[in-house]
Order: C-alpha cells, then sequence, then structure tokens
C-alpha cells in the first residue's frame, strides 16, 4: 500500500482541503452540530478507507441525504438520530452479506457519465459565487433549488451586489497557480509533483488573509472563512462528541428513518463506485459488496460517536483520481489529517478564505464536464446521448436521485424502442403475377415487448401472399408471440396467404398451430 506514496500523499492533502469544508457544509444543512460533519469525514476516510475494496473512492459526509438528515433530526432529536444511523449500518452490512452489491451494475453507461457531467457542472456554478466573495449558499449543496428560496442560477444574479475585491483576488491568483503547476511545472521537476499546486494556493490564500491590511477594500471578511469548531481544551474536545440514545429504539419512527439512510446511502455509494471505477485510469473494478459492507461498518462507527451518516461521495473520489492517487492510502491518510488538524490546528484551519477552495473545485468541476465528454456522447448516436444528456439536465436541474432516476428511465424507453425495431427481419418481393411473396426473419431471442411490431407486420400483409417465416436462428420465442402466430395462421385463409416455416427441422406449410410446432422443437432439442 506504501508503494505509491509519492502519488497518494499529495492526493490525500488535495482531498483534505476538498473534504474540510463540505463536511461542515453538509453537516450544516442536515441542521447537525458541525463537528459531527467533521466526525463523519474522518471515519469515512480512516474506517471506510481501511475496510473498503475501493482504491480511489473516497468517503464523507453526502449531501444527498442533507434532506433526510435534517427531518429526521427535526422529528426524533440528536442522540435518537444517531440510533437511526447506527441501525442503517447495520442494514448495509446485512445487504453486503446478501451480495445486493450487484444493483449497481444495472446502470448504463450512458447514465453513469452523464451523473458525473452533471455533478460537474453543478460543481462549477456553486463555486462561483463562493470564488466572488458571496456564501449564502453552503458548501456542499448540490440541489438546484437552495434552502433561502433562490437556485443555482439566482444565486450568480446576486453575487454581483456582494463581490468581494479579496476573494476575487484570492480565487484568480489560486486558479493561476493550480493551472500553472499542472500544466507547465509538474513537467520540470519532479519537485512539483510531490509538492501539490493546491496546497501551495491555500498558503497563499492564509498567507493573503494575514498580511492584507484590516482598513483595505481587499480584507477577506471572517465569514468568508473555514468554520471549524475550536475547543477551549481536551475536555472541551471531548465534549463535541454526542452518543445514541438507545432507548429510542424502540420508536418505530427511528427504524423507519434507518432503513431510509440505509437504502439511500447504498444506493448513492454504488452510484459512485461505479462512476469512480469509470474514471479510474487503471480501470480496477471494486467489489460492491465488500463496499456495502465497509459503509455499514462506516455508519455504525459514525453513529456511535456522534457523526451523519457516510456514503462514498463522487467530488472526493474524483478530486483523489484528479489528483493522481493510485491506492487507498490516499483516502485513509485524509482522514488522519481531518482528525489531527481539527486536534491541533482548527485555529489556522479558520484562516483558510473559502475563495481557495472555490478555485480548487471550479478545476474539479470542469474535469468532470468537459465539453469533450459531451461531443463524444454526441458521436455514439441517440441511443447514448439522450440518457446521458437527460440525467445531466436532471442532475443539475433537480437532485442526483432523480437525475439518475431520469436517465434510467429514458435508457429503459431507448432500449424498449430498440428491441420494437430489431425482433425480425423483413424483405418483401412482388411477383410477376402480381401477388407478393414476404419474407420473415425472427431474432434469436423474441420476447413480448416484440408482440406489437410483428402483429402490425403480419395485420399489413396483403391478400395473395406467400410468407417466409424463418425460424432458423431463433432460440426462444415468447408464448405472446405463439399465440398471435396462431391467430394469423387461422385468419391467413381469408386473404389467401400461404405460410412457408423454415426451421433447422426442416420446412413446414401451413402449420395449424404454431404453438405446438415449438413445443416439439423445444422438447426435440432438449
Amino acid at each position: 500500500m506504501f508503494k505509491y506514496l509519492k502519488n497518494d500523499l499529495p492526493a490525500s492533502i488535495v482531498v483534505f482541503f476538498v473534504a474540510l469544508p463540505l463536511c461542515l457544509g453538509i453537516a450544516l444543512a442536515s441542521g447537525a452540530p458541525l463537528f459531527s460533519g467533521l466526525i463523519a469525514g474522518i471515519v469515512g476516510g480512516i474506517v471506510v478507507g481501511a475496510i473498503s475494496g475501493s482504491q480511489i473512492g473516497v468517503s464523507g459526509p453526502a449531501a444527498g441525504l442533507a434532506v433526510i438528515v435534517l427531518a429526521a433530526i427535526a422529528s426524533l432529536g440528536f442522540e435518537n438520530f444517531l440510533v437511526a444511523v447506527v441501525i442503517g449500518g447495520a442494514i448495509q452490512i446485512l445487504l453486503g452479506v446478501l451480495k445486493a452489491g450487484i444493483i449497481g451494475y444495472y446502470f448504463p453507461s450512458s447514465v453513469i457519465k452523464g451523473m458525473l457531467a452533471g455533478i460537474g457542472i453543478i460543481i462549477f456554478l456553486k463555486q462561483i459565487p463562493h470564488a466572488f466573495g458571496y456564501d449564502s449558499d453552503y458548501e456542499g449543496d448540490l440541489d438546484f433549488f437552495q434552502l433561502d428560496g433562490g437556485n443555482t442560477f439566482s444565486a450568480l444574479g446576486d453575487m454581483f451586489s456582494y463581490i468581494s475585491p479579496g476573494a476575487v483576488v484570492v480565487s484568480v491568483v489560486s486558479l493561476g497557480i493550480l493551472l500553472l503547476w499542472e500544466l507547465v511545472l509538474v513537467k520540470k521537476s519532479n519537485f512539483f509533483k510531490i509538492v501539490p499546486g493546491p496546497l501551495v494556493a491555500v498558503v497563499f490564500g492564509v498567507l493573503f488573509y494575514l498580511l492584507i491590511d484590516p482598513s483595505s477594500n481587499f480584507k477577506i471578511a471572517q465569514d468568508h472563512l473555514v468554520t471549524v469548531p475550536v475547543p477551549d481544551n481536551a475536555s472541551d474536545f471531548i465534549g463535541q462528541f454526542s452518543f445514541p440514545n438507545f432507548a429510542a429504539i424502540t420508536n418505530l419512527q427511528v427504524w423507519i428513518t434507518g432503513v431510509t439512510i440505509a437504502i439511500v446511502a447504498s444506493l448513492e455509494t454504488l452510484l459512485c463506485v461505479e462512476a469512480t471505477d469509470k474514471l479510474d485510469p487503471e480501470k480496477r473494478v471494486t467489489p460492491t459488496n465488500r463496499e456495502l459492507f465497509a459503509q455499514g461498518t462506516g455508519n455504525i462507527v459514525s453513529g456511535l460517536i456522534g457523526g451523519i451518516p457516510v456514503t462514498q461521495v463522487i467530488v472526493r473520489s474524483s478530486a483523489n483520481i484528479q489528483s493522481g492517487a493510485k491506492t487507498k492510502l490516499s483516502a485513509i491518510v485524509h482522514g488522519f489529517f481531518l482528525l489531527s488538524s481539527v486536534i491541533l490546528i482548527p485555529t489556522l484551519l479558520n484562516k483558510i478564505p473559502l475563495a481557495v477552495l472555490a478555485a480548487i473545485l471550479l478545476v474539479v468541476g470542469y474535469k468532470l464536464a468537459k465539453p469533450a465528454l459531451f461531443r463524444q456522447m454526441w458521436r455514439l448516436g441517440k441511443s447514448q446521448f439522450l440518457p446521458f444528456i437527460v440525467t445531466v439536465l436532471g442532475v443539475v436541474f433537480t437532485d442526483l436521485l432523480m437525475g439518475i432516476g431520469l436517465g434510467l428511465a429514458v435508457g429503459i424507453t431507448v432500449i424498449l424502442i430498440k428491441n420494437y425495431q430489431n425482433s425480425h427481419f423483413l424483405h418483401i418481393e412482388k411477383k410477376d403475377d402480381g401477388s407478393h411473396l414476404v419474407k420473415m426473419t425472427l431474432a434469436e431471442e423474441v420476447s413480448f415487448l416484440n408482440k406489437g411490431a410483428i402483429l402490425k407486420e403480419l395485420n399489413e400483409l396483403p391478400k395473395d401472399t406467400l410468407l417466409e417465416l424463418d425460424v432458423t436462428k431463433t432460440i426462444r420465442l415468447n408464448y405472446d408471440i405463439l399465440e398471435i402466430l396462431d391467430d394469423f395462421a387461422y385468419r391467413a385463409k381469408d386473404k389467401n396467404i400461404d405460410i412457408k416455416l423454415i426451421s433447422d427441422k426442416g420446412v413446414v406449410h401451413n402449420p395449424k398451430s404454431f404453438t405446438a410446432f415449438f413445443m416439439e422443437k423445444r422438447g426435440s432439442a432438449a
């Protein structure tokens, strides 16, 4: 695991700086203590990272669960809610044992790519106001509609009334550092590969905040800085931990919340696993059942010590991949960085401008939603592009799970249409005597989904037709189709239609019963 330390250590620093404000922001949006978000980030890094089979995935508190957590804390109270988190984790472990992780493989590639692109667009749009010094929207929010009644686009308009010159300078210089580091300096020397550009950008941001004259227009306001809880002493630090009230375990609402957390967290995790595996340059495959076990263990630990639920999260995972991480060591070390920093240097962390972190996330967002990806999906054709673009729009304008659901629905519809079209091949010839020769070749597998297409073709056959029905390659023929063929054979006499059935058993003229024929064929094949 330490073989790629030179790759994993710089990546873990980048993920640490990305994760820090997200942990705090998601806790804030969830109505939970800020420290509970940090606990979830630490557990997601150390506990889940150690158990997980994913080499590049990073876990922590997820924005997709914020609404569920907010409602649950309001109705149950925080200590009772923690019992639900523990229950949710136990259910996830059970799902892993039952091998439910296979669900993740049933999402089309076009939908997963649409999810990544949609999240990339959201990250980019959501970070622009932070880059200008306008922080009405909390870090980690991925929903189009905000808690204050605004939306992603209205925030972009509102920010022009609250521009902070200091934040703009920090954002622009930080972006310059990041781009210079990645495009130029890393190619010049190994030193620039070991020292990550985001760390240099953060150092610049802290120095800018400390050195700028407080009376200057470029002074960065206190509310535009990272806000980590600062304990006065060791007992004060320990006092930030909360513990579940297990007396509430008989409360039905606690169990309902636990089941909800387990289902939503598991689904988000499996989607993110599929997405991160696609981003992995080495194309490794994460064992999904083990991932559910790891996430369940993480949620049990997080709930026991006062943390909000964890899932694998695409923002931190993509930042990890883009920073060159090779193994799970990066995720684990980022968890230790979170733990040690909140113990040793919380005051220093509170001097990091959000504009620096916005610059880092702007780069992450752009890489997830590169224009080249949209061009690639367009060239693949409608069957790939339609589910992709619907997923992108759904994720951007609703939320993650709704966007995935819309994309999946379109993907299934496209499959059904293709299935409808590809059930058979039809060729019509007209003879000299005015009669018609129609050659219909059925596919290898014909299901009830093809019923409409075949019935339409048969009903439109003209009078005085010879129908050559070729089932030589047909392996499975659904009973619904056999009924259609039997009914057609009965009606064919009225239109003077002769049927010539061609199969691997030979040729049959005007069969009385297709059902009997195929039952006999299946029996002989067996």
